[in-house]
């Protein structure tokens, strides 16, 4: 698991950039950027850029394309695939895909691109977080350059969804280490943006791909500018540095009145919770005590405390989708109970004003990747609710997170997309990206169900049956959805304030091809 994530996108408090800290030669670099019609964009750092073995990082949309994409409402629509068609009887999707598209290096894009990308990803070797999304294919056969087939083994409703997936070029990363390959460093797509620069620590710079099959973007020149550290990031865009950030609440709400700014208080299907190693000893005995924990948090003191109101009280991990089961058990503060289930489970409350059990103090520590103060304020807050219940709950940011060494971490997870999107991988039994290693054979069993009917009513059953598990055997507690606050410049047009932003608040760039600056 330590391997799968090295790559993935760091938040890193180290290369964090306060007020106008770059260099006076990169300072003339960005201004010479904005006279030439430019946007600077304040982004978390990149140890590379690799979609298909990384779930998220908001540079892929503008260097890559899916043979599906998502629209604004986040619906499936065409992208290097023109159409598609789907056989019931022998489980089969065709794609009929674009002719006359260009890798940013001017190579032919063809269906040999989507068939080595995909069995790439669903290579084990490859350890891939993404390849539960692709684990019913049974084959993949190109038909001719423009046409590609996949015949999966059993249904797969969300399978348009996945096919969003970016396609990498077969003629640059065959026989590469696709994790490891130098190609992540400097990689060429064919979305509408290319890869311009990489200045290591301090910023990315794309060009508009002028031979974009959708046609050239409005904007010549994107740059993502590392800022790690979110107090720099609402600094940098009081100064003027950036033109387009996502900040926390409390940062974007000084610019609610400011002239030359608009905020986009964007929601999101993202939700934050405390995610527990099962791995972990610690969990194997005390596995019974988080119900109570899941009692004793105050969720509407945090979302009104940290989030400012920006956000909602979270109990299910897919509040937010048409098949959440609002009858569920929602867990709202009661401390009382959250007490009754330590002393129930044999927990004993000393003079201190802690449970123990079997003469050891209840208490774990909560992980906090570094550089997210929101994700910080969370746990903290919840540690201190905790306490008051009478665990002794502590909360570390370490340098790297260790995966399977630590206790627990405060998540992030959600898709705006099907719900089989970040419910089967995340929480199936040795799925990709199950960091809890969570195991439920009822869970498995609803969700394999969820994913391969087209029925609503038949998807609607077992998805509450899903979330009825998730009471009984709680793998997280859940604690709240967090809406996406971006600030940018007034002068940017094009900006969707109504889509539904992903995991991160990811999904701002949808559009970006027809953005314009006035």
């Amino acid at each position: 698991m330590k391997r799968l994530l090295a790559g993935a996108l760091v938040l890193s408090m180290a290369v964090g950039l306060a007020g106008c800290g770059a260099s006076s030669e990169k300072g003339k670099g960005e201004n010479a950027a904005k006279e030439s019609n430019a946007l600077v964009y304040g982004s978390n750092d990149y140890t590379r850029i690799n979609p298909a073995m990384d779930e998220h990082g908001e540079i892929n949309i503008l260097l890559f394309n899916g043979l599906t994409a998502h629209d604004g409402n986040n619906e499936v629509v065409p992208g290097l695939a023109k159409s598609w068609e789907f056989d019931e009887s022998t489980y089969t999707y065709t794609f009929h895909l674009e002719e006359g598209v260009k890798w940013h290096d001017g190579e032919d894009f063809t269906a040999d691109d989507v068939k080595f990308t995909i069995e790439s990803i669903m290579d084990p070797d490859n350890g891939s977080e993404n390849a539960p999304n692709y684990e019913d294919v049974q084959e993949i056969n190109v038909v001719d350059d423009h046409t590609i087939t996949f015949k999966l083994d059993a249904p797969n409703v969300a399978f348009l969804d996945y096919m969003t997936m970016a396609i990498l070029p077969k003629h640059l990363l065959e026989g590469e280490d696709m994790q490891e390959s130098e190609f992540f460093r400097h990689p060429i797509g064919t979305g509408p943006y290319k890869l311009d620069s990489w200045d290591e620590g301090q910023a990315i710079t794309l060009v508009k791909n002028e031979d974009y099959f959708k046609g050239a973007p409005n904007i010549d020149k994107i740059i993502f500018k590392i800022v790690t550290d979110d107090n720099a990031k609402a600094m940098q865009m009081k100064s003027g540095d950036l033109d387009l950030a996502l900040l926390t609440p409390k940062d974007a709400k000084e610019f609610a009145d400011k002239e030359g700014y608009t905020c986009y208080d964007m929601k999101t299907s993202d939700y934050r919770g405390i995610l527990y190693n099962f791995a972990n000893e610690y969990w194997q005995e005390n596995k019974d005590i988080i119900p109570a924990i899941n009692y004793g948090i105050d969720r509407q003191a945090i979302v009104d405390a940290v989030l400012l109101g920006e956000g909602m009280t979270a109990y299910s991990p897919i509040q937010r989708n048409v098949y959440n089961d609002e009858n569920m058990e929602h867990f709202d503060y009661d401390p009382e109970k959250a007490e009754e289930i330590l002393q129930s489970v044999g927990c004993e409350k000393k003079d201190d004003g802690y449970y123990y059990r079997n003469g050891e103090k209840l208490g774990f520590v909560i992980c906090v990747g570094a550089g997210d103060q929101v994700r910080v304020d969370i746990a903290q807050a919840a540690a201190q609710q905790l306490k008051a219940i009478g665990i002794d709950v502590t909360v570390e940011v370490p340098a790297q997170v260790d995966w399977e060494g630590q206790m627990a971490y405060l998540i992030g997870w959600g898709s705006p997309f099907d719900a089989d999107d970040h419910t089967y991988k995340v929480f199936g039994t040795g799925k990709g990206a199950n960091y809890s290693s969570y195991s439920n054979e009822k869970v498995d069993q609803y969700l394999t169900e969820a994913r391969q009917s087209a029925d609503p009513e038949v998807r609607k059953a077992a998805y509450a049956g899903f979330l009825q598990e998730l009471t009984q055997d709680p793998p997280y507690t859940f604690i709240c959805y967090i809406d996406a606050n971006y600030v940018a410049k007034s002068s940017i047009k094009g900006i969707e304030p109504d889509t539904v932003m992903g995991h991160h608040g990811v999904g701002i760039f949808w559009n970006v091809a027809d953005w314009t600056i006035e």
